[in-house]
């Protein structure tokens, strides 16, 4: 990191996505076989679940997912009947998402996967490496936006 010199492989925010991207194909791969959701469609369920209704701007800024994806994934879970559209009393040019019977079913059924793929990944590190982690990547994800993330 002192260095002036870049080398792609000791740049910190490429380790960080090469890094990221690995976990996610990873779960990717097993969210698609075993439920038929890819990785933005699975996010929309987990954060319309934590949070009961939510707009899909909310569920941009929350996941840092850009607009597109977020649209194209809403349309295809309410298009599957997982996720459900009501009018926003708060501002009638967006709607809430919420999650159906169905939905609940799914998430239902994924969480524990996730928890169990999370748990896979990390099994070789001990609790206190594990919440030090946490930490450092809330910090980072803080100076981040800070500086314009």
């Amino acid at each position: 990191m002192t260095s002036s010199r870049l080398v792609l492989d000791e740049f910190i925010p490429y380790r960080l996505s090469v890094t990221s991207n690995l976990v996610s194909d990873s779960i990717a791969r097993a969210y698609e076989s075993l439920f038929g959701l890819t990785i933005p469609e699975w996010r929309l369920v987990a954060v319309v679940a934590e949070t009961g209704g939510i707009t899909q701007q909310a569920i941009g800024m929350r996941t840092r997912m850009d607009k597109v994806t977020v649209s194209r994934a809403a349309i295809a879970l309410v298009d599957r009947g997982l996720l459900a559209r009501r009018a926003n009393a708060e501002d009638r040019r967006s709607h809430l998402l919420e999650l159906t019977d169905a939905g609940r079913d799914l998430y239902a059924a994924v969480a524990p996967k996730a928890l169990d793929l999370e748990s896979r990944i990390f099994a070789a590190f001990d609790p206190q490496e594990v919440a030090q982690f946490m930490a450092m990547l809330r910090r980072i994800e803080s100076v981040a936006l800070s500086i314009g993330g």
